[in-house]
């Protein structure tokens, strides 16, 4: 499925994943405006304010009710919940950003936000780069990607990979171009 689909109505739950840093909430928002789809934030529904998240049961909750829907973007990881959203998609958009990229537009987005929540993020959410999430950042395309593709493959959702998110937008909209 192409992103052709989308631009004739048939493909309306597009999930976005990737790297912390890779541009997944900026993709995502791009998308919804090109689409008219409604953006959904998986960091929205898992934390509350002061970096405290929910329990996965609250979680899941809040993700059944979006994923019920009938059109979103979704962007997030989240392992644990992935294979029951892609139940729900459509289509998958994976950024496959280089790790150094990562890093330094996570840092800049640190300092963007200093002592203040991004707009993808709950209010009291302060943007940070910590160790913790910068070694998360370090390990993800050998410990997280290649569990999320060998998902991804076993469900048969149609996807493509992007090495910047700024390709990946360029690719959806050429396509509608060519409706």
């Amino acid at each position: 499925m192409c992103a052709h689909m989308i631009c004739k109505g048939r493909m309306q739950r597009i999930l976005v994943i990737g790297n912390g840093g890779a541009g997944k909430s900026t993709l995502a928002k791009e998308l919804g405006k090109m689409f008219d789809l409604p953006v959904v934030h998986l960091d929205r529904l898992w934390w509350l304010s002061g970096w405290v998240n929910r329990t996965a049961d609250e979680f899941d909750l809040l993700l059944a009710k979006e994923l019920e829907k009938p059109a979103w973007v979704l962007d997030g990881n989240y392992h644990r919940t992935f294979s029951w959203r892609l139940r729900r998609a459509d289509f998958c958009a994976v950024l496959d950003v280089d790790t150094d990229v990562c890093l330094r537009n996570a840092k800049e987005r640190a300092e963007k936000y200093a002592g203040r929540s991004r707009p993808d993020m709950p209010d009291g959410c302060i943007e940070r780069l910590d160790e913790d999430f910068a070694k998360w950042i370090e390990g993800y395309r050998e410990a997280v990607l290649p569990q999320m593709l060998d998902s991804l493959e076993e469900s048969g959702v149609p996807y493509r990979i992007f090495s910047s998110a700024d390709r990946a937008k360029e690719w959806f909209a050429g396509a509608c171009k060519k409706v």
